[in-house]
């Protein structure tokens, strides 16, 4: 009987502290997140896709880095652009 109980606390002990180690990881990368916010967006500019474009036509056209136009557009997929969405093509991060 002793040892059913000693096993049962163990267990738990053993359980409270993986919780423990999980809570601390999740803290961890969620302070991680928050500070690598940059600011929000400001779109100047915005433009209408059209049937043929992809993401990199719509680069070359504007004359943008890839790295600013996925700043503009930080929720695009590329693999599923659509006539008429609507793009930012020139802005800032205030």
């Amino acid at each position: 009987m002793a040892y059913n109980k000693a096993s049962m606390l163990f267990s738990c002990i053993l359980l409270l502290l993986l919780a423990l180690t999980f809570s601390m990881g999740e803290s961890k990368v969620t302070f991680h997140t928050r500070s690598t916010v940059q600011g929000t967006l400001v779109c100047n500019e915005i433009y209408g896709t059209q049937v043929g474009d992809t993401c990199f036509s719509i680069i070359e056209a504007f004359h943008l880095t890839a790295s600013t136009f996925n700043t503009y557009n930080p929720n695009l997929n590329c693999q599923k652009v659509f006539v008429g969405e609507w793009l930012c093509i020139n802005g800032m991060v205030v």
